[in-house]
């Protein structure tokens, strides 16, 4: 978890010096990040069936060392395209260690700690999006690679140590194959729609590739779904849905994908962009956001251990939609002071959503099925997340000048004044409000769990009631 949260931050920093080096276009640098995000969102799925099939420590193991020699190839990138490959690799390795991180923690962890557990896991994700950043803008003083060569030794120690740590304490479930209609559907509906929506504020919607995107989008993920209904072994379990707290757990967890993750983006090129700041202070300003992760996600766990996880889910989702109101009044001379709330605010609303919404889901489902839930669970964030960049980008490409986004995207805009750098100022306005709204639904989505979590064994059959009964008296951990 902190080596992901750590890369992300770095390479965000580094967005405008990549671009400056490598000579890329706007898109090329988008998808830069984008690409990782999607390879890694369309693979949790068949990653946590596989994990429930071969085994969750395979699998992690197995992801780490991919992660790893991908970082090490991608800081040897000569061009954009090559840089997007690498990450697209980074995505597959990435892909097998969420999948089964909450899955791991859930096993090991009585149903009593388990907000704690998640909460602890979400604190060290917070550490890394703190160290990320300010890493980031010091690495990139020695070139760019170093925020992908960094990665190389924490990988390795990593896949060293989850490979003697780590053990199989769940049976495998062997009789399931891999869905490979759903992977290929989702594939190419969730890249061509975001492929569309990331590029229709540059090019417009009449575009070839928007139009062939967006269409892609709409044609595969419904049938996507019609898909998952009718195979045997679906890589999107539906009948998870049928469990009232996972269900809205999981709808919260995409409402907050698409109300968080693209306010990273946004205040590394407002900070790099409109307020002048080099990579090191911009990483620094951005410290204030993961600081607010850092403290609230453990106590928001064990609340949730305590008196339930609805409350904290709820509030957490208002105060990141408080936060993101407060930021539509900052302007390109506003003091650092009034970001910093902001990002705190945000930041705590976060920690406080994250671990209680995780635990409730996980907590919910039957134990030979958190592989699948574990990717299930990442896997709607992360769409949140790639959404709401190519959202974030469509709006605000729609209403800058081509040469003032270039200058901001470059962190050029020396000597530019507040009425030149107003529409970018405007469109990100816009952007946040729409992420306002995507809090407010998220709480009310919380909210309409109810206050009695469902137990999982109202909705599972009763010949599979038996059969977990029984395993869970012959079952023993392994090693």
């Amino acid at each position: 978890m902190f080596l992901a949260t750590v890369n992300s931050g770095t390479l965000l920093i580094a967005l405008p010096n990549l671009e400056r080096a490598l000579h890329t276009s706007l898109l090329t640098l988008v998808w830069v990040i984008l690409a990782y995000m999607v390879a890694s969102t369309v693979l949790l799925l068949p990653a946590g069936r596989l994990a429930d099939q071969i085994g969750r420590k395979r699998l992690y193991v197995l992801g780490m060392a991919i992660f790893t020699c991908a970082s090490l190839g991608a800081g040897f990138a000569t061009s954009g395209t090559q840089l997007i490959v690498w990450r697209v690799v980074q995505g597959v390795g990435g892909a097998l260690v969420f999948a089964n991180a909450g899955a791991l923690v859930t096993d090991v962890f009585p149903r009593e700690r388990l907000g704690l557990a998640m909460g602890t896991n979400v604190m060290v994700a917070a550490v890394g999006l703190v160290i990320g950043p300010v890493l980031g803008g010091w690495l990139v003083t020695y070139g760019w690679a170093w925020i992908f060569w960094f990665n190389v030794p924490l990988g390795v120690i990593g896949t060293v140590w989850s490979w003697l740590i780590l053990h199989e304490t769940v049976r495998r479930d062997l009789q399931q194959q891999l869905d490979w209609a759903g992977n290929l559907l989702m594939l190419v509906g969730l890249t061509g729609l975001v492929l569309g929506l990331s590029d229709a504020g540059l090019d417009g919607w009449s575009a070839p590739m928007v139009v062939i995107g967006v269409s892609a989008g709409a044609v595969c993920l419904p049938i996507f779904v019609w898909v998952e209904s009718k195979v045997a072994a679906p890589m999107l379990d539906l009948s998870l849905f049928r469990i009232r707290v996972y269900s809205a757990a999981a709808a919260a967890a995409f409402l907050n994908g698409l109300a968080r993750f693209a306010l990273m983006f946004l205040f590394v090129f407002y900070f790099q962009g409109p307020q002048g700041q080099d990579p090191i202070t911009a990483g620094l300003e951005l410290a204030p956001l993961a600081i607010g992760m850092l403290v609230a996600s453990p106590l928001a766990g064990a609340w949730a251990d305590r008196k339930g996880s609805r409350f904290p889910a709820v509030l957490g989702m208002l105060l990141t939609a408080a936060g993101l109101a407060g930021m539509t009044t900052l302007q390109v001379d506003s003091p650092f002071w009034q970001s910093a709330i902001w990002l705190t605010i945000v930041g705590i609303g976060s920690g406080i959503f994250n671990s209680p919404n995780t635990s409730a889901m996980m907590a919910a489902v039957p134990p030979w099925r958190r592989g699948i839930a574990s990717g299930t669970r990442v896997m709607l964030q992360n769409t949140g997340a790639v959404i709401s960049i190519a959202l974030m980008l469509m709006i605000v490409t729609a209403v800058v000048p081509t040469m003032l986004l270039f200058s901001i995207f470059s962190g050029l805009t020396t000597g530019l004044s507040a009425a030149r750098l107003a529409p970018f100022m405007s469109g990100m306005h816009l952007a946040l409000w729409i992420l306002f709204g995507f809090s407010i639904l998220g709480a009310i989505v919380s909210a309409l769990r109810g206050n009695v979590d469902v137990p999982t064994e109202q909705v599972i059959p009763a010949a599979t009631r038996v059969s977990e009964h029984v395993a869970d008296r012959v079952v023993r951990p392994v090693g």
